[in-house]
């Protein structure tokens, strides 16, 4: 049995399982074009990497998905309702949490109709994989890519600062259809998070209080967006949305945070008014804003009399909270505050 074949059932064997489970020796037969000797083989070897549990006597067994499972399927973008593909080709072959699983079909749901609403591509491939610790999640379109997308609607020519401003949230090209809640949530359920377009990439983790980061991208073209959450996580949906409200109402989108993070580059510290209006634009739809300064060793008396005092005041509804603060950004924003 050739290790392409092993490989390529990876992506249908939990799918094939299901449904074939007492007749899947028959089955791969078929599919793969292969005598029963190899496919007894094949089905070894799946059983022996965890895709697949046998049941049943030696003479008639019954398979089913293992512990690894993973569903795999490209489709046209034309058309497309996003709800179809998660309760036909991937929920029923999937054994997770009930939070984990409405996690998951929230960002299944809210990674693909970006695809189909925003990406102007052709096709999506969406890959979903359960390992013994994680679900794993990877979107992925041949449309323009995200930060084109964004320098088109927005003239924001930097991916970086593109990034930046989806980081707040509440952020999208189509506002007659769309709130911008969408990536801004999802990143927020999951363990682990990276998104890549245009020759760049971005992450997010959940233990990293910094928030977003660079990271090494992938070379294609349009936007793949992968992520993973824990199988024994804590945190469910409502929970997620909840700590984005200020009254902790879980529908209601009110609180943010902003990675100041992301506006640092080699040379590049936080000194300028400009630099500050940049991190309060589009804040004042917020009732709540964390500005997170991890990372941020020293800013510039400017950048923090612009924000802390300036736009403060400007905004007396707006609840402004730094967070993250090293001793000398402290210092120098209780200076500014105290006039």
């Amino acid at each position: 049995m050739s290790t392409s074949h092993l490989a390529q059932a990876t992506t249908w064997i939990t799918a094939a399982a299901t449904l074939h489970g007492e007749a899947l020796p028959e089955h791969l037969m078929q599919r793969l074009g292969i005598g029963r000797r190899a496919a007894l083989s094949l089905l070894r070897k799946l059983e022996a990497a965890k895709w697949l549990v046998r049941s049943g006597t030696t003479r008639r067994p019954c398979f089913a998905p293992g512990a690894l499972r993973q569903v795999v399927h490209t489709y046209p973008l034309a058309g497309l309702e996003e709800d179809i593909p998660w309760s036909r080709d991937f929920a029923p072959y999937l054994a997770m949490p009930p939070n984990v699983s409405r996690m998951a079909q929230h960002a299944f749901s809210e990674l693909l109709n970006n695809a189909i609403d925003h990406s102007g591509g052709t096709a999506v491939t969406v890959s979903m994989r359960q390992t013994a610790m994680h679900l794993q999640l990877l979107v992925s379109d041949d449309g323009c890519g995200l930060f084109q997308r964004i320098e088109q609607s927005f003239a924001i020519h930097d991916p970086q600062l593109a990034m930046f401003e989806l980081s707040k949230g509440k952020l999208t090209s189509l506002p007659e259809a769309h709130t911008g809640r969408g990536l801004y949530f999802t990143s927020r359920l999951a363990d682990f998070f990276h998104v890549h377009a245009n020759h760049q990439a971005f992450q997010r983790q959940a233990v990293d209080r910094g928030g977003w980061a660079r990271s090494r991208p992938m070379e294609r073209t349009g936007t793949s967006v992968y992520m993973a959450i824990a199988l024994d996580t804590p945190r469910t949906l409502d929970g997620v949305m909840a700590l984005h409200s200020v009254e902790g109402a879980a529908h209601r989108f009110d609180a943010t945070t902003v990675p100041l993070r992301l506006l640092l580059a080699d040379n590049v510290s936080l000194e300028s008014r400009a630099q500050a209006r940049r991190v309060s634009a589009r804040l004042p739809v917020f009732r709540r804003a964390e500005v997170d300064f991890t990372g941020v060793d020293d800013v510039g008396h400017a950048f923090a009399d612009e924000l802390f005092r300036v736009f403060r005041r400007a905004h007396p509804d707006l609840d402004l909270v730094p967070v993250g603060m090293a001793p000398r950004v402290a210092s120098m924003i209780d200076a500014v505050q105290a006039g």
